[in-house]
C-alpha cells in the first residue's frame, strides 16, 4: 500500500523560507529602534549633566563653555558620534536663577550595527538645573583692596 502526498506537502518549507526574512527583518527594525532609544537617553544625560556643570559657573560666558565642554565629553564617553552637535544656555547663573542646557546632536544612523541604514537623525534634549543660593559670591574689590591678603 502506498499513501499519496496530500497537496499541501512541503508547504511548511516554503512558508518557513518566505518568513525567514521578514523575521530578520523585524529583528533589524528592532535593534534600529533599540539603538535610537539608546541613542536618546545618553544625549538625555548629556543634556543633565552640561546644566549641572553650567549652574556651578560664575558668569554667563563660564557657564555656555562649561555645558559645550560637559556635553562633549558627556557624548564621547557614552559612545555617541555627533555629525553636529549644538549646546546652548539659557537663564541665569546668579544664586536662586536657574540654568538650562539644550543639545541638538544630529547622528548618522549608518553606523548601525549590520543595518547600513542611510541619512542621519537628530536628537534633542535639555534640562534645567538650579543654581545653589547659598553659594558664595566672589566680591572683587575686597581682592584687589590691596590691605586683605
Amino acid at each position: 500500500m502506498s499513501r499519496r502526498r496530500s497537496a499541501d506537502a512541503g508547504s511548511a518549507t516554503v512558508e518557513l523560507i518566505v518568513l525567514i526574512p521578514v523575521l530578520i527583518l523585524m529583528l533589524w527594525f528592532l535593534l534600529f529602534c533599540g539603538r535610537m532609544a539608546d541613542s536618546r537617553l545618553r544625549i538625555e544625560d548629556a543634556a543633565h549633566q552640561a546644566a549641572r556643570a553650567a549652574s556651578s559657573q560664575r558668569t554667563a560666558p563660564a557657564a555656555e563653555a562649561q555645558a559645550r565642554t560637559t556635553a562633549a565629553e558627556a557624548l564621547e564617553d557614552a559612545g555617541i558620534t555627533c555629525r553636529s552637535l549644538e549646546v546652548g544656555t539659557q537663564g541665569t547663573v546668579q544664586p536662586g536663577g536657574t540654568v538650562r542646557a539644550v543639545i541638538t546632536c544630529r547622528v548618522d544612523l549608518s553606523d548601525l550595527a549590520l543595518l547600513q541604514v542611510p541619512g542621519t537623525a537628530t536628537l534633542s534634549a535639555d534640562f534645567s538645573s538650579p543654581v545653589d543660593v547659598y553659594r558664595g559670591t566672589t566680591n572683587t574689590s575686597i581682592l584687589q583692596g590691596g590691605d586683605v591678603p
